[in-house]
């Protein structure tokens, strides 16, 4: 690793957002960690820049203290120039509903939190001395569904995403102390392998007329972590072809 080369810490990055944001990182020259409950296909084409891959469940507390400190080991005193919390759920009940107010166990609602909220503030903390050195950058990965009652996800993961736009105001304001930006990403309809044919009824509601792409999230996550955006701090982008203005 070079001195001048940025390093970013990128969660769920097996498929989707996750995976096209850390595409762009490496293809933008910077060193990339990623993490995810599977690991990386086969055919993904990876170049050096893409340093590490862990296979971890962060929805444990202990796998999240673990995976921050095999990270903090690769960067042996070496600065982190950007986190992005991007590993999310939205599970299903046995009866293949989305978890709702008055469906599904209570359990199920404190697993998608795991995940979903207290993953991104265990890692802002752990990472936060990291971070602190390079005066770098964390995106949070939120969701149109977190401000508009959404079609298709769950109350569980609607709210739990609620919850992470909250925790993104508090961490810019607590963390700009340390010279850290926090920010977020609001996806709406995005083309991954997570959308189901249900979805395309939703087009009509996005006045671009189209489902987004991981690259247009990808792109909006790496402008923020870049010297570009250093004065922009508590902001929550919306990449939703403008389905939030309705």
């Amino acid at each position: 690793m070079s001195s001048d080369q940025k390093t970013v810490v990128i969660t769920g990055a097996s498929q989707g957002i996750g995976q096209t944001t850390a595409l762009r990182f490496m293809q933008e020259g910077w060193r990339v960690i990623t993490c995810a409950r599977r690991g990386l296909p086969d055919d993904l084409i990876r170049e050096d820049n893409w340093a590490h891959h862990f296979q971890v469940d962060l929805q444990g507390c202990q796998a999240v203290l673990d995976f921050i400190k095999d990270v903090r080991g690769i960067l042996d005193g070496a600065p982190l120039h950007a986190l992005v919390n991007n590993a999310g759920v939205s599970p299903k009940t046995p009866f293949k509903e989305r978890l709702g107010i008055l469906n599904g166990s209570i359990d199920g609602w404190r697993d998608v939190f795991e995940l979903n909220f207290f993953a991104p503030l265990r890692l802002g903390r752990g990472f936060a001395g990291d971070l602190a050195k390079s005066k770098g950058a964390v995106v949070n990965i939120t969701s149109i569904a977190g401000h508009y009652v959404h079609p298709f996800a769950g109350s569980a993961y609607s709210t739990s995403k609620a919850a992470l736009s909250g925790l993104t105001r508090e961490m810019a304001a607590e963390m700009a102390q340390l010279g850290i930006r926090v920010n977020a990403v609001a996806p709406g309809e995005i083309q991954t392998e997570m959308i189901s044919p249900e979805y395309e009824a939703l087009i009509p509601r996005i006045p671009l007329d189209r489902m987004g792409k991981p690259e247009d999230v990808a792109a909006a996550v790496f402008r923020l972590c870049s010297d570009e955006f250093n004065y922009v701090t508590g902001t929550e982008i919306f990449v939703t072809g403008g389905q939030h203005l309705y």
